[in-house]
């Protein structure tokens, strides 16, 4: 498990870790880490290949600058472009240039800088770390336009510049492709976005900030233990799940288990005018392998038909015993389907509502107020932006996790938003973000899939040795989800039923 922290938590651990620090040997420890890393990410033979090195002030200049100099003992041919040369880092400064490193000064040369960028078989950003804030200032703009319109992949150190730390708000990667030049003077004016480092990879030293978590310009996430992390007593600000904690969590079946101990989820999915839907959410449903699934609504003759271990109704009225319900995708809004949310809004098990459900609770707010008196199983509400707005129209959703926190607060509900960084937030604070995925996961029918990949683990932890709580359901569900996406698209194949096959063995 990855756990995330706020700046604040990750000063206060450095601070404690620092105070007898001589010499800069945390930072050429860090150095060292990076260097590592580099030399992964360029291609053999190392020696004459171009490195070039973002340099701002304080620390973080300083470790792309000692991290320079070791890349220059294993014979890259190694560059610094100082953004804010009259406060370089001066120890790594010294030791760069001892080993023969090349400065180029941004605020005087920047043509030059430009032209080393797009030259580069690899760019080191070392331009800001955890105390910076966006928006960039004009000359690191520049550079980061270049850096990620050059061909060469970018490795940022503690975190991409230009990204808020904390995740509090959302930055735009600078590239030829939101229209910006390289090298030209950024757009300022209340209309124009955050720009921010678009890294392969980024390197961290202890634990990550939640910043790192959202932003999908921190690609591949490296954490180098330098004895930096907060202790186990200071609570993450949110995590992340690996494939180890995944397989830890899904539920297994022993040699005395039978349909109630292993989850029996219901479905209510699917109408007339979509009808793929309930089958969609069904056979994730039934890729999970709970002890039975249950489907009620009007496509049951379709569903038995391609699933015949389904037992199929018209109604959850008519439905059976039920440990965990998913009711909304595809089901449409009208008067029947209202009526069908209503009943299993009013079981007394784990409920998860998505698409067309969220729809009619947006409509009728009243309805989870009428669940909270019948009930206090969990609900679990699934919604992609636009949904979100409809049900909490005067949250920002340019700080996403933050928002999501603050529904899961007020519905008293577990809320999963959707999204190229899903998170995840439960009433008590508890938050996640989801780094698994593609980018066709955001096609049509793959939010049924998720739905009943999510629905199927509700109904494995209401069994009477289930261990999965709602919230932990929802964060696994969405790594298995994305999983199954990332080894499905490697396959070549794309679109929801795609996502079947994986789904068993994803995580």
């Amino acid at each position: 498990m990855i756990s995330a922290y706020t700046v604040d938590q990750l000063r206060s651990a450095e601070r404690a870790a620092l105070v007898d620090d001589r010499d800069d040997a945390v930072m050429r420890r860090a150095a060292y880490a990076v260097a590592a890393v580099a030399l992964r990410m360029l291609p053999r033979p190392v020696p004459g290949r171009r490195v070039v090195l973002l340099v701002g002030p304080g620390n973080n200049g300083g470790d792309a600058l000692y991290a320079g100099a070791v890349l220059r003992r294993r014979g890259a041919d190694v560059l610094a472009v100082l953004a804010d040369p009259e406060r370089a880092h001066a120890g790594g400064l010294a030791a760069f240039q001892r080993r023969g490193g090349k400065l180029i000064d941004a605020t005087d040369a920047m043509t030059a800088a430009v032209s080393a960028l797009t030259r580069a078989d690899l760019i080191i950003d070392g331009l800001l770390g955890l105390g910076a804030r966006p928006p960039l200032r004009p000359t690191m703009a520049r550079l980061v336009l270049a850096a990620n319109a050059a061909p060469a992949p970018v490795l940022a150190i503690d975190l991409p510049s230009g990204i808020d730390p904390d995740g509090h708000r959302a930055a735009e990667p600078a590239s030829e492709g939101n229209g910006a030049t390289p090298g030209a003077e950024p757009q300022s004016g209340p209309e124009s976005e955050p720009v921010a480092v678009d890294a392969a990879s980024t390197i961290t030293f202890g634990a990550p900030s939640t910043g790192l978590l959202l932003a999908p310009q921190t690609g591949r996430l490296e954490i180098a233990d330098l004895g930096l992390a907060p202790d186990q007593r200071v609570l993450p600000d949110a995590i992340a799940l690996d494939d180890i904690d995944v397989a830890f969590h899904r539920p297994r079946l022993g040699r005395d288990s039978d349909k109630y101990s292993s989850g029996v989820v219901g479905i209510v999915a699917g109408s007339a005018k979509y009808p793929g839907a309930a089958l969609l959410c069904v056979g994730a449903a039934v890729s999970l392998r709970p002890g039975l699934v249950r489907y009620a609504g009007p496509q049951a003759a379709a569903v038995v038909q391609r699933w015949p271990e389904v037992v199929a109704s018209d109604d959850p009225v008519d439905a059976g015993r039920v440990q965990a319900w998913v009711a909304g995708p595809g089901m449409g809004t009208d008067g029947p389907a209202l009526r069908r949310l209503n009943v299993v809004l009013g079981a007394d098990v784990p409920v998860l509502i998505d698409a067309d459900g969220l729809t009619m609770l947006a409509h009728n707010p009243a309805l989870l107020v009428r669940r909270e008196r019948r009930s206090h199983a969990p609900v679990v509400l699934t919604p992609h932006a636009g949904e979100f707005a409809r049900l909490w129209p005067e949250l920002d959703l340019g700080d996403r996790l933050t928002a999501c926190r603050a529904a899961a607060r007020q519905s008293d509900a577990v809320v999963l938003l959707k999204g190229d960084r899903t998170v995840i937030a439960a009433p008590d604070g508890r938050a996640a973000v989801n780094l698994t995925g593609t980018p066709w996961l955001a096609s049509a029918g793959t939010g049924d899939v998720l739905a009943g990949v999510i629905g199927s683990l509700l109904a494995a932890g209401n069994t009477p040795g289930g261990t999965l709580d709602a919230f932990t359901a929802a964060v696994v569900g969405a790594h298995i989800h994305g999983r199954a996406g990332q080894r499905a698209a490697a396959a070549g194949k794309v679109g929801a039923p795609a996502l079947w096959e994986y789904l068993s063995a994803a995580g």
